[in-house]
C-alpha cells in the first residue's frame, strides 16, 4: 500500500469541488474561496480530515450542473489557509490520490458530496518502466533548461525530484501547461508506463525547437520573463 493510501485510510465519501481544471497527485494548487457554499466546505473540511475532491467540470460546455458519475478526480489536501476579514480565503492544496466518482449523495449540504473509489496505477515493474522514466526525466530536464534560458535566466530553473516512476509521471505532467483534456487523460490513465510514454511523446514534439529558440535568444541577449510552469 502506498503512503497516499495509508494517509487516506478507508475514505469513501468526499466533498467535491467541481472546477474547470485537472489536479494531479503531488501537484500544488492555490485556490481562492469566496462563494458561501465553498466557504462552508472549507470550514467542514478543516474540522474533519482536511480532504476534498476536485473533479474537472466546466458548466459552459454542456447542460449538466455537476460532474458525471464515473468521472475521475483528485483528492486535494488543504495545506495552508489564509482567511480574510470578509470571510474569503486563499488556500494552498496538494493532490494526494485519484478517485472515480461513483455517485452523489445528499447530506443536506450546499456543496456536492460523493461516494468515491480511490485507485492507483496497476503494478508496473522491470527495466522497461525504468527506461521510460529515464527518458521522460531526461526530456523534462532539456525542456526545463531551454525554458529557463528563454526566460532570460530569471527566477529558478524548473525542477522536480527524481522520484519513483508513478510519482515522476505526475510531477512532469503537473509542470507543464498542458491542455485540460490531455491532462485529464493522463490523470485517468492506470498504467505508469503508458503515461510516461505519452509525456515523452509530448516533450519530444517541443524540445528541439525550444532548445534552438533558447540558443537564438541567448545569442541575441534579449530579456525575457520566467514562468512557474512551462508552455508547450
Amino acid at each position: 500500500m502506498s503512503e497516499a493510501l495509508e494517509k487516506l485510510g478507508d475514505l469513501r465519501r468526499l466533498p467535491v469541488f467541481p472546477l474547470p481544471l485537472v489536479l494531479m497527485p503531488y501537484e500544488l494548487l492555490p485556490l481562492h474561496i469566496f462563494e458561501p457554499k465553498y466557504r462552508q466546505l472549507l470550514d467542514d473540511v478543516q474540522n474533519a480530515n482536511g480532504f476534498f475532491g476536485i473533479t474537472m467540470f466546466d458548466p459552459e460546455t454542456g447542460f449538466e450542473d455537476r460532474p458525471a458519475a464515473g468521472s475521475v478526480g483528485c483528492i486535494a489536501e488543504v495545506r495552508e489557509v489564509q482567511t480574510m476579514e470578509d470571510g474569503r480565503s486563499n488556500i494552498l492544496t496538494m493532490g494526494v490520490a485519484r478517485y472515480r466518482l461513483v455517485d452523489f449523495v445528499d447530506e443536506g449540504m450546499p456543496y456536492l458530496t460523493a461516494e468515491i473509489e480511490i485507485f492507483e496505477d496497476a503494478d508496473d515493474a522491470g527495466p522497461e518502466l525504468k527506461a521510460r522514466a529515464d527518458e521522460a526525466y531526461s526530456l523534462f530536464e532539456r525542456v526545463a533548461k531551454a525554458a529557463y534560458k528563454l526566460g532570460g535566466g530569471r527566477g529558478r530553473l524548473p525542477d522536480i525530484p527524481r522520484a519513483e516512476p508513478e510519482q515522476l509521471s505526475f510531477l512532469i505532467a503537473a509542470a507543464f501547461n498542458l491542455e485540460t483534456e490531455v491532462k485529464y487523460e493522463l490523470l485517468e490513465e492506470r498504467s505508469t508506463a503508458a503515461r510516461l510514454e505519452r509525456l515523452s511523446a509530448i516533450l519530444k514534439q517541443s524540445v528541439d525547437q525550444m532548445e534552438e529558440n533558447a540558443e537564438i535568444f541567448r545569442a541575441a541577449q534579449t530579456n525575457g520573463h520566467g514562468k512557474k510552469k512551462i508552455d508547450l
